[in-house]
């Protein structure tokens, strides 16, 4: 019996996890916040090992480990602004972020060609910086550890990788559209001789 399907049910697990992760932090109880999360999290890693080193690639797996990322840290970080812990315009940074990756991956797959889901090196840091904001501000909230400041340089962090991040795809997928086009256009014209 084959396990190809084992992490697309890790993603759907993790997908799972969001809403009791975000009623825990609306309660206050922040610590079983945090252990929800660190599990949602660890199993990122894990479905993302097992796909890769049996190759147990799926087209579903493609598309719900990105969503389960998004909805686990999308709804934390609103949920995050919605109990005061931290400030809305990191949060609508973040989110615009995924909404214009999520729109140009969309365009690009049904405008050029199928989207190739692998994420850049800025956007692995992006994310890794996230989570880890996230893992920061639950623990000072529920335990008074760490400091503010470890929250607030890894808050910015965040910001900056943000940026970075958004600029790369969009940058990244007009230069692939253009030597798409470039390609199209290059078979179309007629040789002559």
């Amino acid at each position: 019996m084959s396990l190809r399907w084992l992490p697309n049910a890790i993603s759907l697990m993790r997908i799972v996890l969001v809403v009791p992760i975000l009623m825990f932090i609306v309660d206050g109880r922040y610590g079983l916040a945090l252990i929800l999360f660190f599990v949602a999290g660890f199993s990122d890693g894990i479905d993302g090992f097992l796909a890769k080193r049996f190759d147990w690639h799926t087209r579903i797996g493609a598309l719900l480990d990105p969503i389960a990322d998004k909805l686990l840290v999308g709804g934390t970080f609103i949920t995050l602004v919605f109990t005061g812990l931290i400030p809305v315009w990191l949060a609508v940074l973040v989110i615009f972020r995924d909404v214009v990756i999520v729109g140009g991956a969309t365009a690009y797959n049904f405008l050029v060609r199928p989207v190739e889901g692998e994420p850049t090196r800025i956007s692995k840091l992006n994310t890794a910086l996230q989570l880890l904001f996230v893992v920061f501000t639950l623990s000072q909230a529920g335990f008074g550890w760490p400091d503010q400041i470890a929250v607030t340089v890894i808050g910015a962090g965040v910001l900056v990788t943000v940026v970075i991040s958004g600029i790369d795809y969009v940058w990244s997928w007009a230069r692939l559209a253009r030597e798409g086009e470039q390609q199209e256009s290059a078979v179309a014209e007629p040789k002559n001789g």
